[in-house]
This record gives C-alpha cells, structure tokens and sequence, in this order.
C-alpha cells in the first residue's frame, strides 16, 4: 500500500532565530589562502619573495668577477655545479666596506625562462612570514619597476618583488 507524503515544513513556517540576521550573509568574504614570503634586507629597505620562488639562502661565497660586466652583476659562484650569477638590487644604503652576508637563491618557475636561477645579495634575512591578507598593490612605489607591491608583516613594510620584473631590470641571462 502507498504512503502519504511526508510533511516538509516550509521555510517560512520557521520561527526566526533571535541570533542569526540574513544581512550577515552578505559581508562574508571569501577566505584568500595563505601566502609565505622570505623577507630580507638589503641596503636599507626590506624586501620579500614568495617562499616558492625562493631556491635556498647560501652563506657569502667566493664570487668570480666578470670583466665588463654591468655594475649590478657582482659575479658569478658555483652551486653545486651550477653557475649562478648574484645582482645587487641595493640601490642605496649598503657600505662598499662591508659585502653582504647571504644570498637569496630565486628560481623563476614559468614563462620562456624557466629554471634560470639567479642570486640576490642581501645583508639579513629577517625570516619567513606567512599571511592571508593580499600584498598592497596601490602603495608599491612607482620608480622600482621590479615591485609589484608592499606587504605589511607586523608594523613593518616590505617591497615585494616580481622576480620575472628583477631579471628583466638585471637582465643576467647571457651570464
């Protein structure tokens, strides 16, 4: 024998819930996923990479001068059997007396240079920051074309760099 149809209460036969406004709702905001970065300093300004782009950071190593080669391009070591060329982007602030610490190892991921790698001299590594908030597109500054934003990380602000941008401006691929 066939039975009746059960009853499904209608949403409008709910009664309201005292907690719960539908405006509420509205003002949610998709989560963005969490980003890290490698925050270093060179010169006087703090700058960060995406974690992914990063390679490794490596003690100073012995860097091999390369004759009539532009004033940003430091030289050139061996990693691991790899010649990697190092740029400084210090465009003020570092002493000609004290050579930076470490180097940032990049590697460029995607687009018709992918898998050049290329070194960044740099006086600290502060550290690796991890947020959810997106970078600060309208205050990167305007006369460094390779930032393509700042990230605030705690009360500090940090250029972010584009690293296809870098190798564009320090053009180091022929090394």
């Amino acid at each position: 024998m066939a039975q009746p149809p059960k009853y499904v209460p209608q949403p409008d036969s709910f009664p309201p819930d005292p907690g719960f406004e539908t405006d509420e709702l509205l003002d949610v905001q998709p989560e963005l996923p969490e980003k890290q970065y490698c925050i270093f300093r060179t010169g006087r300004e703090r700058y960060c990479l995406d974690v992914l782009d990063v390679d490794e950071v490596v003690e100073w190593p012995r860097l091999t001068k390369l004759p009539l080669s532009p004033p940003f391009l430091m030289g050139v070591f061996n990693l691991r059997g790899t010649i990697v060329p190092v740029v400084d982007i210090a465009f003020e602030g570092r002493r000609v007396d004290l050579p930076p610490k470490q180097i940032v190892v990049a590697c460029l991921r995607s687009g018709e240079s992918a898998g050049m790698q290329a070194g960044i001299a740099v006086d600290e590594v502060i550290g690796t920051y991890s947020t959810r908030e997106p970078l600060l597109r309208d205050e990167a500054p305007r006369d460094v074309p390779y930032c393509c934003g700042m990230l605030r990380h705690g009360d500090r602000l940090a250029l972010a760099l584009d690293l296809k941008r870098v190798l564009e401006s320090y053009p180091v691929g022929a090394v």
